[in-house]
């Protein structure tokens, strides 16, 4: 069986969103993660459609990142939860990760990957 697979996404994939990859993606065997940012970055993984078509669900740090998503790429907006988790957190923060799981737990526990795009 194919495992899921979970995209994150912010700014500049420095802080929250790796962070989130990292988590998630030694929380669980029933997941693949990456993680990615919106502004390109050298030396970073930037967004690419590459990744969004890889990706069963995406989840963003911000309303911003969603709208990004949907003005640059092409990604069924059913797919994109939007966390609204600020920029505020330097990378692996216990308070960003408390957040996170606070956040993105609820949602993969509902997902259903059947009635996904």
């Amino acid at each position: 069986m194919r495992k899921h697979r979970l995209l994150f996404v912010c700014s500049a994939n420095l802080q929250r969103s790796p962070t989130a990859e990292q988590v998630f993606g030694n929380l669980s065997d029933e997941w693949q993660t990456k993680s990615a940012g919106i502004l390109p970055s050298s030396g970073r993984n930037s967004l690419a459609q590459k990744l969004v078509d890889w990706a069963d669900l995406i989840l963003v740090m911000e309303s911003q990142h969603a709208e990004h998503i949907q003005t640059n790429f092409k990604a069924n907006p059913d797919k994109i939860k939007i966390l609204n988790i600020p920029d505020i957190y330097v990378r692996n923060d216990p308070e960003l990760i408390q957040e996170l799981k606070k956040k993105v737990l609820p949602i993969l526990e509902n997902w259903n990957p059947r009635s996904s795009p």
